[in-house]
């Protein structure tokens, strides 16, 4: 049997049904190009206005501020936890925390009123449960209510931030 010979395509049948597959594999490949260029772009201008905000952030605190921040050590505290419901069995925390003052000033004011910011932690903590504890969320939160009461027990001064050294519960 002979072979024979392959037909050219003519002009006007393969010519132009090659052509629109090109072109639409040509389209989604410019498209996914642009995608990630733009995507990058994007995070990288994200990342440019964050730090231009935290510079900004920075620069609008004084400079003595930033450079004589004073950290005060709170008296360690062992406290016992409210029970879980249908549990017995005590739990207990023991939690080292340092305050964050602006100057040496405000720690003058605050250090004759640790026996009022000691209370106040003492009070709050011993309704906390150890689920309450739980997780980052769980200290996130313990961090921003026992800021919210230190600074409410020492009015006219402010403490800028409280810092966790130990938290362990048991």
């Amino acid at each position: 049997m002979a072979k024979k010979p392959k037909k050219a395509p003519a002009e006007g049948e393969g010519g132009e049904a090659e052509a629109p597959k090109s072109k639409k594999k040509l389209v989604i490949i410019a498209a996914a190009a642009l995608l990630a260029v733009g995507g990058g772009g994007g995070f990288v201008m994200m990342k440019k206005r964050a730090a231009a905000h935290a510079e900004a952030e920075q620069a609008a605190q004084p400079a003595d501020v930033r450079k004589t921040a004073v950290f005060l050590d709170v008296r360690e505290m062992v406290l016992n936890l409210t029970p879980e419901l249908g549990q017995d069995k005590a739990r207990f925390a023991k939690l080292r925390i340092a305050l964050e003052l602006r100057d040496a000033k405000v720690e003058a004011e605050v250090k004759p009123l640790m026996p009022r910011v000691e209370d106040s932690l003492q009070v709050y903590m011993r309704e906390l449960r150890a689920s309450d504890l739980a997780g980052s969320a769980g200290l996130y939160r313990l961090r921003e209510e026992l800021l919210r009461r230190v600074n409410i027990a020492l009015h006219p001064a402010r403490v800028e931030a409280v810092l966790f050294k130990d938290v362990i519960i048991q």
